[in-house]
């Protein structure tokens, strides 16, 4: 028995938000005084750092959970499956149902029993439930049903990652070019065939690392003191990335029992792009080893980071052929990485 994705699915917003929007935001630092560059430099180096030209909304009747259920549809219909012989829901996501200009998270019921309610699923043994584990949830997810499926517990699993992230951002804090919104949905289920999941690799570090993701307050001090917004240490977590990353990577390749050479694509999540690059040269550097051409797919410079749903939204749209240079084959194998909130990390060495 092999555990395997065998549908994928994606929904990525319409609503495209430029880096031209952000030219009229009153950008302050985070003691409320204002910030000595025009606007258009500060932009023009975001990009430059990040990669993100543009990122993606949703419409304002649209939650969280609306995205998950679209993405869950393509997936369950890509698997061509009975969505009544799923025996697990697990649903990856930071801050619930953020309603558009709310300044409340909603959690209850779980996004994972609303999605289960709008796929009008019947059968009361499947169980629907979230998932709190910053950006790398959606792979957290996929590494717990496969437990499921090893232990006997499920035959059938629907992972997602869902995330509304531009909802809860300071327009006043340079990061908040950053987020985005999307979602990913993935069956992991047993199959007889050839490949899967061959090893994963998890951990948490939080002695020093906990808060370098944060709720806090808008850098504009004459805002309201009780509302917070998402906010983050970002060279911490850059450094934090650069020396953990590569080596849970690592440490999973070797799991796998997988050369470095037989790898045909690494999945890294969309949080920075020149983050990602510097993580994949810090990987291939650990086994002395040259990085091959389009080895890592990027849709940060199009979709931004959609947390959660970067991985899984990438993966489906290398899958579909819809990125240029991009393709997979079966037998392929590939890493999926991801680091966040927490600060966790996680990788999986999967193939095709």
């Amino acid at each position: 028995m092999n555990i395997k994705i065998t549908g994928t699915g994606s929904y990525i917003p319409e609503t495209i938000e430029t880096n031209d929007n952000f030219h009229h935001h009153e950008f302050l630092n985070t003691d409320g005084s204002k910030i000595n560059y025009p606007n258009k430099l500060i932009v023009e180096k975001f990009e430059a750092i990040t990669g993100i030209a543009e990122r993606r909304y949703a419409k304002p009747h649209l939650n969280s959970s609306d995205l998950g259920f679209f993405a869950a549809e393509k997936a369950i219909a890509d698997a061509n499956i009975d969505p009544e012989t799923i025996d697990y829901i697990i649903v990856a996501h930071n801050f619930g149902d953020v309603k558009h200009n709310a300044i409340q998270s909603d959690m209850l019921p779980c996004l994972a029993s609303r999605i289960k309610h709008s796929l009008r699923i019947k059968n009361p043994k499947c169980v629907a439930y979230d998932i709190l584990f910053g950006c790398p949830g959606w792979v957290e997810g996929v590494i717990q049903a496969k437990a499921f499926i090893k232990a006997g517990m499920a035959k059938r699993c629907l992972v997602i990652g869902s995330e509304t992230l531009s909802r809860v951002t300071d327009k006043h804090d340079r990061d908040s070019m950053i987020y985005s919104d999307g979602a990913g949905a993935t069956i992991i289920e047993a199959t007889n065939n050839e490949g899967g999941i061959l090893a994963h690799e998890t951990a948490s570090y939080t002695y020093d690392e906990a808060y370098y993701l944060f709720f806090g307050n808008s850098n504009n001090q004459e805002l309201c003191r009780d509302t917070r917004y998402i906010k983050m240490d970002g060279r911490k977590i850059y450094e934090f990335a650069l020396t953990h990353v590569p080596l849970a990577m690592k440490t999973c390749l070797e799991k796998s029992g997988v050369t470095i050479n037989d790898v045909k694509k690494i999945f890294i999540h969309q949080a920075n792009e020149k983050m990602d690059e510097a993580i994949l040269k810090r990987f291939y550097k650990l086994y002395k080893a040259d990085i091959p051409n389009y080895i890592m797919p990027m849709s940060i410079h199009k979709l931004g980071n959609s947390s959660v749903a970067t991985v899984p939204t990438l993966f489906d749209l290398v899958k579909r052929n819809q990125l240029e240079n991009h393709s997979l084959n079966q037998g392929d194998v590939v890493i999926f990485a991801s680091v966040g909130a927490g600060m966790h990390i996680n990788a999986i060495v999967y193939q095709v």
